[in-house]
């Protein structure tokens, strides 16, 4: 998004003063004389991720809610301790949810009958290590894991790859800048603003593929890259 707009005679420009949270550089107030010209630019970096998050869980059955929950639990008991024989550590293991609901029949023209109870405990896993998290899965469906979904790759600390993005951003916008001064035979004089609209993982999602080995199927987890982006507004003064 490009706006350009000419202002023939110098006139107070009063901006919106900022929170102490915005992400945002601007003087409270401003005079301009010239031209103002605001661009929209992005930036990127990339990073290889170097977390999964998955989650996986226990789904049981039973004639009672009581049965369903006590059976749960004891499968669930040895999924957590497969994780932590893994060397998956206490606080990169949450429960997530816990489920009970009653199984209907419906027939036409019947009231619905409870056939039984479902009972799911799910937690939220967080592998740091991207390469042995498909072999743990595989052990976790061992001791009775039935309910898994992700992964969920991720940067664990994106902060510096974000530096990065609004630099690059920076430069772009100041590009365009400096190209559209250029045609209008002026130049850029200072920065008036910037404004970040996004600064965010953008991830490809990632798929968890089944490869044949050479002694046995394991399930394998692919990190890949992630790209992270921002998004910037910056107000330039051409003369």
């Amino acid at each position: 998004m490009i706006r350009f707009a000419l202002f023939a005679t110098a006139a107070g420009l009063t901006l919106a003063s900022l929170s102490a949270t915005a992400q945002e550089v601007r003087p409270a107030v401003l005079p301009v004389d010239g031209t103002l010209l605001e661009v929209t630019a992005e930036g990127a970096s990339t990073r290889t991720p170097d977390l999964a998050v998955i989650q996986a869980g226990v789904v049981t059955q039973a004639a009672s809610a009581g049965d369903a929950m006590r059976q749960n639990s004891t499968r669930m008991a040895t999924v957590l301790a497969a994780l932590r024989r893994a060397g998956v550590a206490e606080r990169d293991i949450q429960t997530s949810s816990i489920a009970l609901s009653p199984q209907y029949r419906y027939a036409q023209n019947e009231p619905p009958v409870i056939t039984g109870y479902q009972a799911s405990n799910q937690v939220t896993v967080r592998f740091r290590d991207i390469a042995k998290s498909g072999a743990i899965l595989d052990a976790l469906v061992k001791e009775g894991a039935n309910n898994i979904s992700g992964p969920n790759l991720t940067i664990e600390k994106p902060e510096a790859a974000l530096d990065e993005a609004r630099t690059a951003a920076v430069a772009t916008a100041r590009a365009r800048a400096e190209l559209y001064a250029k045609a209008a035979g002026l130049r850029v004089d200072r920065i008036l603003s910037i404004s970040e609209g996004s600064a965010v993982p953008a991830p490809p999602r990632p798929m968890m593929m089944a490869r044949m080995e050479a002694a046995s199927d394991a399930t394998q987890v692919v990190a890949g890259e992630t790209e992270l982006t921002v998004s910037l507004s910056v107000r330039f003064v051409l003369k």
